[in-house]
């Protein structure tokens, strides 16, 4: 590899997706020198590569692996990616500035602005992101997508042998993986590099929140909204107020908000944040199912939604009456017990009730979608009673937080390895499987699968799991006496 070839192209690419202008790649040219320690530049004449951003970046981590400016582990070289990247970065006031300047025209050519910004500056790993597996299910309830997650890299042992021996305290900067005070952060072991990282202001109701983009995005334009606070997240009216008052803002944008009990929650309850983005999700598409009214909200339309949770839709021009909907039913579901269908809102003074909403704009309309959810645990269901069962784990054993719960199955990455051998299984190619699977494959394997058709049909098969993972979180069944019991809710938010 040339070194100063890769430099010059890098630079020269930069300037043609529009990160940098023509007049700075000098100056970046030598950001990028002194960071791989080099006090010379020699020109090339192979400026012109069909290389990408990504390969040139891994290009020169490589070099400096091998010259010593970095030692060869993960972190490091997730630094020294992100510091590279961030000579190319407009500072934080100038991002803003055009994002403002273009949202007075026109608020999705803002975002987008943004979003190619955040995937040119290899903010958004897209070239990982593209290892991952992603197709589309045919359920009863509208295409699933399935996504199995390869795009995180495994940390080899040199790293973890080093988070191991960093000690968390107090003070630790930043408080999280959220916090503001990530934006252009260097990094360190076991936290990040976001040198090249930008965010967005955008006030809601009194206060500051920050727009960003995933740097592992599950769908087209995958958002994350955070609070410039770091507070534990909470489902109140504000959240139904700020979740609304973004989509008035950003009408082209779902919003949508984890549960703020363990077990039903995300990942992240210790900051306050939403997730959103341009894609319609199958729930998003699935059709009201029951509908009613409560007179104390004429102007509002309630509905259920044919999904496998437990999903009421409110929809209405007037936001403000929305709101007051919305916070009506979650105050009710805070305390609403039903012990026929394993409802109980306490053990003690421990809560177990709460929601998951998502708000969009469409037609005209304001819509908030709440999900019902419930966390407690039995004998039967140590990990939760409305969380994947036990006969599903093999396939999907987390948490089902607010992508999920719309219709994206997130699954571990172990799966990729462990359904080929399942494939080579069932057409009679290997004789031995992971024993999790074993019974789920002896299943599979009395529909006769051909070389030709076996791949779809696990493809399929997994689907479905992920179908069977949603009905068991719902709170109400769909069979007689789940829709029964959630119709005695309906009746309880009406009087």
């Amino acid at each position: 590899m040339n070194i100063y070839e890769t430099v010059q192209q890098l630079t020269e690419k930069a300037v043609t997706v529009g990160l940098i202008q023509l007049e700075d790649r000098i100056y970046v040219r030598n950001q990028i020198l002194s960071l791989l320690n080099l006090e010379g530049f020699s020109l090339t004449n192979q400026v012109s590569t069909d290389k990408d951003i990504p390969t040139l970046l891994e290009e020169l981590i490589e070099y400096a692996c091998e010259h010593g400016v970095i030692e060869d582990y993960f972190d490091a070289k997730e630094i020294l990616g992100s510091k590279l990247m961030n000579t190319m970065m407009p500072l934080p006031s100038a991002v803003t500035r055009h994002f403002y300047d273009l949202y007075k025209k026109d608020p999705a050519t803002a975002t987008n602005y943004f979003y190619e910004l955040s995937k040119n500056s290899n903010y958004i790993q897209m070239k990982r992101i593209e290892k991952n597996i992603e197709y589309k299910v045919e359920t009863e309830y509208g295409q699933l997508d399935i996504t199995i997650n390869l795009s995180k890299p495994e940390k080899d042992p040199k790293q973890i042998a080093l988070e191991k021996e960093m000690k968390t305290t107090n003070s630790t900067y930043p408080k999280c993986l959220l916090c503001v005070e990530n934006e252009g952060y260097a990094g360190r072991i076991g936290h990040p590099a976001r040198s090249n990282h930008r965010i967005i202001p955008v006030p809601l109701e009194d206060e500051t929140w920050y727009l960003q983009y995933s740097p592992y995005v599950y769908y087209n334009e995958h958002c994350i909204l955070l609070c410039e606070k770091h507070r534990d997240m909470k489902i109140s009216k504000d959240t139904f107020i700020r979740l609304l008052g973004f989509v008035e803002r950003f009408p082209h944008y779902f919003i949508g908000s984890n549960a703020d009990l363990p077990i039903v929650g995300g990942s992240i309850l210790t900051h306050d944040h939403y997730q959103g983005g341009n894609y319609e999700f199958a729930m998003a598409k699935a059709e009201d199912e029951i509908t009613f009214a409560c007179d104390r909200f004429a102007n509002v339309e309630f509905s259920t939604v044919k999904w496998p949770m437990s999903v009421l839709r409110l929809k209405s021009k007037d936001k403000e009456e929305l709101i007051e909907a919305g916070d009506h039913i979650l105050q009710a579901w805070r305390q609403y017990s039903d012990p026929g269908v394993d409802i109980l809102a306490f053990t003690g003074e421990t809560p177990h009730n709460t929601i998951t909403p998502i708000a969009r704009k469409r037609n005209g309309k304001y819509e908030l979608d709440l999900v019902l959810r419930n966390n407690r645990t039995n004998d039967e269901h140590s990990l939760g009673i409305f969380h994947p069962h036990a006969d599903v784990h093999h396939i999907k054993k987390e948490n089902i937080g607010l992508i999920e719960v719309m219709g994206l199955a997130v699954l571990p990455a172990r799966l990729e390895m462990e359904l080929g051998e399942i494939v080579r299984y069932l057409i009679g190619e290997q004789n031995a499987i992971n024993p999790i699977h074993q019974s789920w494959a002896d299943e599979l394997k009395s529909c006769n699968p051909t070389k030709e058709n076996v791949q779809d049909l696990v493809k399929t098969e997994v689907g479905k799991k992920f179908m069977r993972v949603l009905e068991d979180a719902g709170v109400y069944k769909r069979n007689e006496a789940g829709q029964a019991g959630f119709r005695r809710f309906i009746e309880h938010i009406k009087s």
